[in-house]
C-alpha cells in the first residue's frame, strides 16, 4: 500500500539499532529507548499550513533525527511507521 502524506507530513520509519552494553550482552527491545534516527519513506508536498507557507526540506530516502515524543505511529502493510511534521524533525543526517 502507498502512503502520501498530506501538507507537511513526513512518514518515518526508525532505524533499529542492536544495543549492547560494555560487557557486550545484547539488550531486549523492551529495555532500548526509542530510536530517534529514522528513514523518511513519504514527504507532503507542503504548500499553506496555518496560514505561513511551508517548503519541504527533506525528500525520501533521507536519514533524520526527529523529536522523541513526535508523531503518530501507525502499522502499514506489517512496517511500523511514524507520521510526524516536518516542524518536528530536527535534522538530516549525512
Amino acid at each position: 500500500m502507498a502512503i502520501k502524506p498530506l501538507f507537511d507530513k513526513v512518514v518515518i520509519k526508525a532505524i533499529e539499532n542492536e544495543e549492547k552494553t560494555a560487557s557486550g550482552i545484547v539488550l531486549p527491545s523492551a529495555a532500548k529507548e526509542k530510536p530517534q534516527l529514522a528513514t523518511v519513506v513519504a514527504v507532503g508536498p507542503g504548500g499553506s499550513v496555518d496560514g505561513k507557507e511551508v517548503e519541504m526540506q527533506v525528500k525520501v530516502g533521507d536519514k533524520v533525527l526527529y523529536s522523541k515524543y513526535a508523531g503518530s505511529e501507525f502499522k502499514i502493510d506489517g512496517e511500523e511507521v511514524v507520521i510526524v511534521r516536518q516542524s518536528d524533525i530536527l535534522a538530516i543526517v549525512e
